[in-house]
């Protein structure tokens, strides 16, 4: 198995995303990208511990790519808005890719110079591509939050 982080906003809509793709074996909700150590959500909720709602991704390389994965990170927000998606709006909710490895950064940033050479958004992206540090995993109340209320989607695209 393999892992992947990905931040788009409200991590509930990314996660229930990521969970309709074959091959992905586990998603988790959380923490990435800040400075405290042991996040909670209204730690977060501050914009001030520089961490955003983050999607960790695992999954089996032999039924799923990575360059996939990316596809699915593309299409489930909109990566022109700094800092904010739909109503949401904070540092929490920006835009980035988290690599575990230089394959994983390789192909985020081929990615991305694709979609900007293609010009598949009306404005710049803005999306964040760097390396994946500690993963906070939110709290249980958070993981798998739409489809414990049998919902399909909360996010705006």
């Amino acid at each position: 198995m393999a892992k992947a982080t990905f931040a788009a906003g409200c991590f509930w809509g990314v996660e229930a995303a990521f969970r309709q793709v074959r091959g992905v074996t586990a998603t988790a909700v959380g923490y990435a990208g800040g400075a405290l150590k042991n996040p909670t959500y209204e730690d977060v909720c501050t914009d001030r511990t520089g961490h955003a709602e983050a999607v960790e991704v695992e999954f089996d390389p032999s039924k799923v790519t990575y360059a996939q994965l990316l596809e699915v990170f593309w299409r489930a927000h909109d990566p022109t808005t700094l800092n904010r998606q739909g109503p949401d709006v904070g540092t929490q909710y920006r835009s980035a890719i988290f690599y575990h490895d230089a394959e994983q950064e390789e192909a985020a940033r081929a990615s991305k110079e694709v979609l900007e050479r293609l010009h598949a958004f009306q404005k710049p992206i803005v999306t964040e591509i760097t390396r994946a540090t500690e993963f906070w995993r939110a709290e249980e109340y958070h993981q798998q939050y739409l489809e414990k209320r049998g919902l399909a989607q909360c996010h705006i695209r």
